[in-house]
């Protein structure tokens, strides 16, 4: 039994076309994430209760900021 393994793709695609392509993925099996989607699974699993000041965060930014 031969086994693939997944691979994540990007595509951009035409408005017109995105109801064929959910259709075809549903049919395939294949998952299917919006950015929209992976921005909500990268802010759902970061922690809710930071324990940063306000002056450290922003001691953070402007090293970031003026450091070049």
């Amino acid at each position: 039994m031969i086994q693939s393994a997944s691979q994540n793709i990007y595509l951009n695609v035409p408005s017109s076309e995105v109801g064929f392509l959910m259709t075809l993925a549903k049919k395939r099996g294949w998952k299917i994430e919006t950015q929209a989607d992976l921005i909500r699974k990268y802010i759902d699993s970061r922690p809710e209760n930071v324990e940063l000041s306000d002056e450290e965060i922003m001691e953070e930014v402007r090293a970031v900021r003026y450091s070049k």
